[in-house]
């Protein structure tokens, strides 16, 4: 095959593998799915979830980017040329994720230099939601509402950055970037953890997320809905470790054919849910302060999403008792550092993955795609761009990845020699994993996904999501996923350049 960069040491590729899977989701994510699914008790289907269905996809990337040596497309093509279409899907499920994601960036720039004065002032809901930052429009008619140009500013900032680094390649950028970028934000949310747990009404918080409630994940418990924990679980597991959209199988396919991959899943897996618990520690321990201050419980102040970052934490941090520019600099600094790790890697999929199908140079496939990003990216900085966001998101995380990793794991599982692959892992690992992972993939993991698949076309066919208008939803979601696969169809008819194809 032919050659190909490679990571400079196993721990830059661990720290990148880590830097991806860590992203915003962990910090505004996590704590509220626990605290919503019974608390301390969410731990026991979190965990099941990570050892059934985390860890061993991440093996199974690893180990295909790994011994194929190329993007998802070039990796699936030399499995076989018949699963070429899915390695599109993924990388333009990427493609989608980074045009909105850059946005949630840009404001966590704006808001790092708003907290030098506390800008958002007493009411940060309505200056979030309001004419002073987003200035949302009415949806209907597609009144896009213009460009809000102070948020323009910091979007190009953000391209900017990552065509810089992912330009300079894997060892002098991406790898670069992730062993400076990855301690600085463990240190970080270190202190805003030892900050909030100090806080009056801390404990209050801890107690809210952590206190244990099984009715929510037993079948004879008072919770009827019982098992949509366990696939809120899933589902929590499976979004943010980076699994089926590329990623783990583009930077594996940086590492040198004697890695280890079976201890680097388990590292990586095990780090991910550290830091979101260590994530969700702080960002209780804060809710439970903003609580105590407000006289309310935590319940009526807990949140998640947009409205922890850029709403609940303004309120919070202008609250504190001191330093609260300091540590509103160090909350959106934060933010900032944990999406660019991410951002890097989910770019980089897609740079890959154009460099291999058309053997252009990594400098002109990276200027192509941060230029067609940042271009429709700027959908979503205008009045409505929130409401497209918001759609666009649902849709690609509802259906397209968990169908993208319910048909990776039915065409590695059931269409190719699956041992062969973990033989090969096992022969470079510094342990061994057995039958039980064959099942996971081929068994356990593709029916819980089926079950998220099903329930969330439920969902969505019994009540239009958000109550968005339909056409709204048809261009932005359904017609989104639409592109996203007849591109992908028609990306994996052209021929390789260079034979590309031939080399299995």
């Amino acid at each position: 095959m032919e050659n190909r960069e490679q990571w400079g040491s196993r721990v830059g590729f661990i720290l990148a593998a880590i830097g991806s899977a860590i992203g915003l989701g962990n910090i505004w994510r996590f704590p509220y799915v626990a605290y919503e699914n019974g608390g301390g008790a969410f731990l026991i289907p979190y965990f099941f979830a990570l050892l059934t269905a985390g860890i061993p996809i991440l093996i199974l990337e690893f180990g295909v980017g790994r011994s194929k040596r190329g993007s998802a497309p070039l990796s699936f093509s030399r499995l076989s040329k018949r699963f070429e279409w899915l390695g599109w899907f993924q990388t333009f499920l990427s493609f989608g994720i980074i045009t909105f994601y850059s946005v949630i960036i840009a404001w966590s720039i704006n808001y790092m230099i708003f907290s030098f004065n506390l800008k958002w002032g007493d009411e940060p809901e309505a200056f979030f939601y309001g004419d002073q930052f987003l200035n949302l429009s009415d949806i209907n008619g597609f009144n896009f509402g213009g460009i809000q140009w102070h948020i323009f500013i910091p979007l190009i900032i953000v391209w900017a950055a990552l065509f810089l680094i992912i330009s300079r390649g894997i060892k002098k950028g991406i790898e670069k970037l992730s062993l400076i970028f990855m301690p600085i934000l463990l240190i970080l949310m270190v202190i805003i953890v030892l900050r909030a747990i100090f806080l009056p009404g801390a404990l209050e918080g801890l107690n809210h997320l952590f206190t244990p409630n099984f009715d929510y994940i037993v079948p004879w418990g008072s919770n009827p809905e019982w098992g949509q924990v366990w696939i809120a679980a899933y589902g929590q597991i499976f979004f943010s470790l980076s699994i089926a959209f590329a990623i783990m199988i583009t930077y594996s396919s940086y590492l040198p054919k004697d890695k280890d991959v079976n201890n680097s899943a388990f590292i990586t897996a095990f780090s991910n849910s550290g830091f979101s618990f260590l994530a969700a520690i702080g960002v209780f321990a804060a809710i439970g302060f903003m609580a105590n201050q407000a006289g309310s419980d935590v319940s009526e102040v807990a949140t998640a999403g947009l409205g922890l970052a850029f709403v609940a934490f303004p309120q919070i941090i202008s609250e504190f008792p001191a330093f609260n520019e300091f540590f509103g600099v160090l909350f959106f600094l934060t933010l900032v550092v944990a999406g660019f790790t991410s951002a890097i890697s989910i770019i980089e999929v897609v740079v890959s993955s154009i460099m291999d199908k058309l053997k252009v140079s990594r400098a002109k496939a990276t200027a192509w795609i941060c230029l067609i990003g940042f271009l429709i990216s700027l959908i979503f900085i205008t009045g409505t761009g929130l409401y497209f966001f918001d759609i666009l998101d649902n849709f690609i995380n509802s259906f397209g990845i968990v169908i993208s990793g319910f048909l990776e794991l039915i065409l590695l599982g059931w269409f190719i020699k699956l041992a062969t692959i973990r033989e090969e892992n096992n022969l470079v690992s510094d342990f061994k994993i057995g039958y039980w992972w064959d099942i996971m993939i081929k068994v356990v993991t593709p029916i819980m996904l089926l079950i998220m698949i099903i329930l969330n076309f439920r969902n969505e066919f019994s009540e239009s999501y958000g109550g968005y208008p339909l056409s709204t939803i048809l261009i932005f979601g359904w017609g989104a996923l639409a592109i996203m696969v007849v591109v992908s169809a028609i990306m994996s008819v052209i021929k390789w350049k260079d034979s590309q194809e031939g080399i299995r």
